[in-house]
């Protein structure tokens, strides 16, 4: 799994009861023709990002098929979960 592209957007807590920032992501996978997670019209992961006063972390995530907006029911691998958190820590102020 490669991320190639992304989209971000902070999200805005109106009634200020959450702490830190929150992101919403939605990355553009290359993923492996081998892999089962594969779809010809390609691949998205929509992540919720959180960084605050306790760490960096991932609070919500899936995968999704690009085009027909439908769920995969997957799970990021450890390492997987590592390049994502790292790649949202990078980018989240774009």
């Amino acid at each position: 799994m490669n991320i190639i592209g992304h989209e971000v957007e902070k999200l805005e807590d109106p009634f200020g009861l959450l702490s830190g920032d929150r992101y919403e992501f939605f990355l553009e996978l290359e993923i492996d023709a081998e892999d089962e997670l594969y779809s010809e019209k390609g691949v998205g992961l929509k992540v919720i990002y959180v960084s605050d006063d306790s760490g960096d972390k991932i609070t919500n995530y899936y995968f999704y098929e690009r085009g027909s907006e439908k769920v995969f029911d997957f799970a990021l691998e450890e390492d997987e979960e590592v390049l994502v958190l790292t790649y949202c820590c990078q980018h989240r102020e774009e």
